[in-house]
C-alpha cells in the first residue's frame, strides 16, 4: 500500500461527541478533507416540534471545494439518516458497502437525489486512493451486516475510525469481525484512534447475537396465540432471527410498519435476508389463518407514539388490534430518554391481554455495541500512540477514556473532545488547533435550520403558561380607540371562568394605550413594550403564570 507524505493532518468530530447519536466525523490530511458517517439524532425533549436533528456542516459549506468523499460505515439512521441534507450542499462521492448503499439510495430517492449522486461500493477489503491518502477497511461486528471500520493512511500513521463494533464470537450471519488486519493496523501503526463509547460503562462482555435467536425461538414455541415482534427496523440480524423462528414453528409473517417494509424489502433484494418462498402474507390476510399460524414483525420497538405497536396497543390501528392472548415481544433495549414511554406502551400491552416479553426479563436482545472488555481489546489490536473516544455522551467518553489508561496509555495522549474541536498532528506530535463551528441543525417538517433557541424557548413559553392576544384598534387622525382592547386567550386560563381577570387586564390596557396617546407619544414599539411588561407583571400577581403576551395594535 502506497503511503503519501503528510505535512498536516486535523481530526475534529461535527457530530456524534457528548451525545448518542448525529455521527459525523472529519479527517483533514493537507489540503483535502473527508468525511466519515453522517447522521442524525432524535429530539431532546426540550425541542417542542422538531422531528429530527442533523450536524451543523457550515466548514464543509464554506471549504466544499476541498471535501473529497463521504465514507459510510454500515446503515443505522444514527450514522446514515442526515444525509441527504448533506448532499444537498456538497456534491461529492459516497463510499459504502452493498446493504448501507441499498439503504442510502432509498433514502435518496424520497429526496428526489437518487441518481444525482455518485455512490460507490467497496466491501472490507477495499482500498481506495485519493491524491493526499489511501483509505482501506476493515470487517465489524454489529447489529446490522456490513459493517466496516475506516482506516486513513498516512506518513505519520493511519488515521482509524472502528464504527459501531462489539466482538460476537458467534455472529448470526457467519461473518466474524477482522481481527487479524485490526491487529495489522496496530502493527503498522495507528497515530489516532477514533473509537465506539457507547458502553463504555457496562463491565464485561456483550451477549451474542446467537443467544438472542434461541430466546425467540423459546417464546414462538410457548406461544398459543398470535405473536408480535417489535424491533428496530434496521436490526436486520434480528428481523432474520424472527423468520428463521416463525420458520421453524410453522408460523406466516405479516411486516408492519414504514420503515421495517422498506428494510425488510432492501435486504431481501440484495440477499441480506433469506426468507422462504410463500413465507410472507400481508396484515389484511392474517384473519384467514389460525392465530398459532401468525406473526406480526412491527416497528414501535421504542414507544414511539405514532408506531404501529403502539397503536395497535391503544386500538387506533386500522388494520389490527392487540387481543387477549397475544405474544408480544419487544425485541428491543430502550434508547436512552425512551425509557418511560417503553414503559408505557407495555403497561397498555398488558392491559390489552397481551403476555408482553421484553428486555431485562428475557434475553430477547443484545447490544450491538462492545462492552469494556471488547473496547481494551480493541485498543490492545491497534495499539494507537494518540486516543479519541468518541460516540457517546459525555460520560461515556470519561469511562472509555479510563480504559484506556487501564490498559497502559499515558493521560496526555487521550483527548476527549467536544463537537468542532480540532487536534491537529505535524510529525506524529498533537497539538489543539481552535475550534470548527459546529451545533445542531433542527428539521420541523420541511424546514432546515429555521427553527432556532429563540423559537425553542417560545415554544417551551407556550407549552407552559400558553398566550395571551391584546388587539386594539385606533382611530387614524385622532389615535381614539375605536374598538378593544380585546383579548383572546389559549393555554392560559379558561375565558369563563377568569371574566374578571381577563376585564380587569382589558381596562388596564386601555388605561395605558390613552395615557400613551394624550401625551401624544404613540410610538407603536413603546406602547406595545409597555403593554406587555404591565400586563405580564399584573397576571403574574394575580395567577402566578407568565403567559406570552402579543399585543396586536392596529390602525383604521
Amino acid at each position: 500500500m502506497e503511503i503519501k507524505e503528510t505535512e498536516l493532518v486535523k481530526v475534529f468530530a461535527l457530530g456524534g461527541v457528548g451525545e448518542i447519536g448525529k455521527n459525523m466525523y472529519c479527517v483533514e490530511i493537507d489540503s483535502d478533507i473527508y468525511i466519515v458517517d453522517a447522521g442524525l439524532m432524535f429530539p431532546e425533549e426540550e425541542m417542542f416540534g422538531i422531528d429530527i436533528v442533523i450536524p451543523d456542516i457550515t466548514y464543509l459549506e464554506t471549504n466544499k471545494e476541498r471535501v473529497k468523499a463521504l465514507f459510510l460505515t454500515h446503515g443505522h439512521e444514527d450514522h446514515i439518516g442526515g444525509i441527504a441534507y448533506v448532499l444537498r450542499k456538497l456534491h461529492i462521492p459516497v463510499y459504502g458497502t452493498k446493504l448501507t448503499l441499498g439503504l442510502v439510495e432509498a433514502k435518496l430517492s424520497e429526496a428526489g437525489l437518487l441518481g444525482k449522486v455518485t455512490l460507490k461500493t467497496i466491501d472490507a477489503n477495499s482500498v481506495v486512493n485519493f491524491r493526499t491518502t489511501t483509505v482501506s477497511f476493515f470487517r465489524t461486528n454489529h447489529s446490522i451486516p456490513d459493517s466496516v471500520g475506516v482506516a486513513f493512511h498516512t506518513s505519520q500513521g493511519a488515521i482509524v475510525y472502528t464504527g459501531d463494533f462489539k466482538f460476537d464470537q458467534t455472529p448470526v450471519d457467519k461473518y466474524g469481525a477482522d481481527i487479524g488486519k485490526m491487529a495489522q493496523l496496530g502493527n503498522e501503526g495507528v497515530l489516532c484512534l477514533l473509537s465506539d463509547s457507547t458502553n463504555a460503562e457496562r463491565p464485561g462482555y456483550t451477549g451474542s447475537e446467537s443467544a438472542v435467536g434461541v430466546e425467540i425461538s423459546k417464546e414462538f414455541y410457548k406461544a398459543e396465540g398470535r405473536i408480535l415482534v417489535a424491533s428496530f427496523a434496521s436490526n436486520v440480524h434480528r428481523i432474520q432471527q424472527v423468520f428463521d423462528a416463525a420458520y421453524e414453528h410453522g408460523r406466516k409473517v405479516a411486516v408492519v410498519g414504514r420503515s421495517m417494509v422498506k428494510v425488510v424489502d432492501i435486504a431481501h433484494n440484495l440477499g441480506y435476508l433469506h426468507i422462504p418462498d410463500g413465507m410472507m402474507i400481508s396484515l389484511q390476510d392474517i384473519d384467514n389463518y389460525p392465530e398459532r399460524q401468525v406473526a406480526v414483525l412491527t416497528t414501535g420497538s421504542q414507544g414511539e407514539p405514532m408506531a404501529a405497536l403502539s397503536r395497535m396497543a391503544k386500538n387506533a390501528h386500522k388494520q389490527m388490534a392487540i387481543r387477549k392472548g397475544d405474544t408480544v415481544i419487544i425485541a428491543a433495549s430502550p434508547i436512552p430518554g425512551n425509557e418511560t414511554s417503553v414503559s408505557k406502551t407495555i403497561d397498555l400491552l398488558f392491559r390489552a391481554g397481551a403476555n408482553v416479553v421484553y428486555y431485562g426479563e428475557k434475553k430477547v436482545h443484545v447490544s450491538g455495541h462492545g462492552s469494556q472488555e471488547e473496547l481494551k481489546l480493541m485498543l490492545n489490536l491497534m495499539k494507537p500512540k494518540y486516543f479519541f473516544p468518541v460516540h457517546g455522551e459525555f460520560r461515556m467518553q470519561k469511562a472509555h477514556a479510563k480504559l484506556a489508561q487501564e490498559i497502559g496509555m499515558d493521560q496526555n495522549d487521550i483527548f476527549i473532545v467536544d463537537k468542532g474541536d480540532v487536534i491537529s498532528f505535524s510529525n506524529g506530535e498533537p497539538k489543539a488547533s481552535g475550534k470548527v463551528p459546529a451545533g445542531n441543525v433542527l428539521i420541523d417538517g420541511l424546514g432546515i435550520g429555521d427553527v432556532g433557541n429563540i423559537v425553542l424557548r417560545d415554544r417551551k413559553l407556550l407549552s407552559q403558561d400558553g398566550i395571551l392576544v391584546v388587539v386594539v384598534t385606533l382611530k387614524k387622525e385622532t389615535k381614539a380607540i375605536v374598538s378593544g382592547p380585546e383579548i383572546i386567550s389559549r393555554g392560559f386560563v379558561y375565558v369563563r371562568e377568569s371574566e374578571k381577570l381577563i376585564d380587569d387586564s382589558g381596562k388596564m390596557v386601555k388605561e395605558i394605550v390613552e395615557k400613551a396617546i394624550r401625551e401624544s407619544s404613540v410610538e407603536w414599539s413603546t406602547l406595545k413594550q409597555s403593554v406587555r411588561e404591565s400586563l405580564s407583571q399584573f397576571l403574574f400577581d394575580k395567577t402566578k403564570r407568565r403567559p406570552m403576551i402579543l399585543p396586536i395594535i392596529m390602525e383604521v
